[in-house]
């Protein structure tokens, strides 16, 4: 079986994976596509720290292939978006709505694969980089099979995070306003989930000018081009004069993050979502918080997986949330070095492997 296995030093193409069956509460999935996001890349280069060998991949879709004992809500050759949440459904926080803040679903990867006899192990308890995987029941959600492969992977991670970020965790209002840092795939996602919101002025800013006209699309309302101000906290506030009520930072950057909270209004929201090094530290002024701002963390855009992507799909099929316009670029798996590249420079939105 084929699949892209990073050893603690490079990521490369395999084609001996082997896969454990299915046990009781476990779904085997066929995968079809699978988004390559820049956690996956962080993984690669160190930014994200992870046990290898392992099998990457985070943002995946396929055809049920085989469920274990006692999952019903999928079947057979039922179309699914995976999650990376594997949370247990039954502890404190999940009880309260919050799958994303269960512990028995971050630090505790799992081995279903192997190679050569020996265990490797599962990322984000999902490798969607392979030609089939294993993952817990409630990570498979069912989506109508009309929804391209292609599309409905970015489900899984992009969207989720990013769309989530603004409807769950900043709850951004009709007539707000919010800018967002880095237009990505995670910042796509966020300037669509805004303007699903009813913000009113969308801000998009990134080094990048070509991405002005996809970042509009998805619906900002302005665009600053950072590589070309000498100041793009300026170039906001001029849009902005008494600051936006939200602030996305999608890159991963201390000094955007920074940025991001100087740029926020009386009660504003800095919503970080790009992720530095682990060991990174950012500074802020204490006293600008003073007037009511808020520094908010925010783990897979706070979202319930089996609630969302049905809402999603919905919104997609109603033309509402672009799915199939995320998608810059699709490479068969053995292309996975160029899609790799092609992520790095910033010449797609989102690529995709195909199976």
């Amino acid at each position: 079986m084929r699949g892209v296995v990073f050893d603690g030093k490079q990521a490369r193409v395999v084609d001996d994976l082997e896969l454990r069956e299915p046990g009781p509460g476990e779904v085997l999935v066929g995968i079809r596509a699978a988004g390559l996001c820049h956690s996956d890349l962080s993984v690669i280069d160190g930014t994200i720290p992870f046990p290898s060998p392992v099998v990457l991949g985070h943002e995946g879709a396929g055809v049920v292939e085989a469920i274990g004992a006692g999952v019903t809500h999928v079947a057979p050759g039922d179309h699914v978006s995976l999650s990376t949440l594997a949370n247990c459904g039954a502890c404190a926080d999940c009880d309260r709505g919050r799958p994303t803040m269960c512990r028995k679903a971050i630090g505790m990867p799992g081995q279903p694969f192997s190679r050569g006899g020996k265990p490797l192990f599962q990322f984000a308890s999902n490798s969607a980089f392979a030609e089939r995987t294993i993952v817990k029941a409630v990570q498979a959600v069912k989506i109508p099979d009309e929804l391209p492969m292609t599309s409905a992977a970015l489900i899984g991670c992009g969207v989720l995070t990013g769309v989530g970020a603004v409807l769950n965790r900043a709850r951004v209002g009709h007539g707000e306003s919010v800018v967002v840092i880095g237009t990505g795939g995670i910042g796509l996602n966020v300037i669509q989930g805004a303007r699903i919101a009813g913000a009113t002025a969308i801000v998009a800013v990134d080094a990048n000018p070509a991405k002005e006209a996809v970042a509009r699309q998805f619906g900002a309302t302005h665009f600053i081009d950072a590589s070309a101000v000498p100041d793009s906290s300026a170039a906001v506030r001029e849009i902005l004069p008494t600051g936006a009520d939200h602030a996305f930072e999608c890159v991963g950057d201390v000094r955007l993050i920074r940025q991001a909270v100087d740029l926020l209004d009386r009660h504003g929201q800095a919503v970080l979502l790009g992720v530095p090094g682990f060991t990174q530290e950012a500074s802020f002024q204490v006293s600008s918080l003073y007037l009511d701002k808020t520094i908010m963390g925010c783990r897979y855009g706070s979202s319930r997986p089996q609630r969302d992507v049905a809402l999603y799909a919905q919104l997609y099929r109603q033309g509402r949330l672009l799915l199939d316009e995320l998608v810059t670029e699709t490479y068969p798996v053995e292309d996975f070095a160029k899609a790799v590249d092609d992520a790095r420079h910033g010449r797609v939105a989102r690529g995709v492997l195909t199976f």
